[in-house]
């Protein structure tokens, strides 16, 4: 019988002939690896640099999970970079916020960023990058309505220039507190938000007031110009769709933990 119609040692076959559970541990496909076995790299070797993208290269959409995600990439990614570490790479990442290295990978794909083999990714980039698609990437202005406790707290919160939020105004009803200064900001009376904000309004306002008074106070922000709100009172503004509105509902976030703890999730 000729070569050609010889039967073939199995061991002898091609790796591309041999079933997917008989090929070599680095012959298969990603999707088919371990997680923890999976190189970094999506796409080609290299990082891709922040100098080398465009505003337009943005992603526009994404999940809301995936959003929260980068958030706490980008606070883990600062740390990292002021305890002077240069790469991460996908697992450790994910274990710094507690998802798995197939869904960092999945997040930071969909921002653009590539990996490298055997070394993961660039700290800088990462923070370069997430920043820009967060706003990160610029310096917004900040007012908070409302210093109360929680808008006290707000005030001497040392985080938000690091992430490019500059809070600029603090505005209260209370007599007591007008006038006086917290956190290195001047409290103002809420009745000179009009004029104050008439020539130059704020991008951002945090409503750290009664619920009562949220509505209003959300109207009167959106008619002066502010585009985006985190609101602290437990009520949901009925707002027009293009302003953006975080909502904080404390206890509602209590009732969602002590659930996950019985049901001992």
């Amino acid at each position: 019988m000729s070569d050609s119609r010889r039967s073939q040692n199995p061991d002898e076959r091609p790796d591309d002939e041999r079933p997917d559970d008989e090929r070599p541990d680095d012959e298969r496909p990603d999707d088919e690896r371990p997680d923890d076995e999976r190189p970094d790299s999506v796409e080609g070797s290299d990082f891709v640099e922040s100098s080398d993208r465009t505003k337009a290269s943005l992603p526009t959409q994404l999940p809301g999970p995936a959003v929260g995600r980068a958030s706490l990439y980008f606070r883990e990614l600062h740390r990292l970079r002021e305890s002077k570490h240069a790469t991460i790479n996908s697992q450790q990442l994910g274990r710094l916020v507690n998802v798995s290295p197939a869904v960092v990978r999945r997040d930071l794909s969909a921002l653009g960023t590539v990996g490298r083999r055997g070394v993961g990714y660039s700290v800088q980039t990462l923070i370069e990058r997430i920043g820009e698609v967060l706003g990160s990437g610029q310096q917004w202005e900040v007012v908070l309505i409302g210093v109360g406790s929680l808008g006290d707290a707000l005030l001497r919160y040392r985080g938000f220039e690091r992430l490019g939020f500059t809070l600029t105004d603090a505005f209260d009803v209370d007599p007591v507190r007008i006038g006086t200064t917290v956190g290195g900001i001047k409290i103002r009376d809420a009745a000179e938000m009009e004029s104050r904000f008439r020539q130059r309004p704020p991008n951002l306002a945090i409503l750290a007031i009664p619920a009562e008074k949220a509505a209003d106070v959300a109207n009167q922000l959106v008619s002066l110009g502010v585009c985006g709100l985190l609101n602290f009172a437990p009520v949901t503004l009925r707002l027009p769709p293009r302003i953006a509105v975080v909502n904080v509902d404390l206890a509602s976030e209590l009732q969602r933990l002590a659930f996950a703890v019985q049901s001992g999730r």
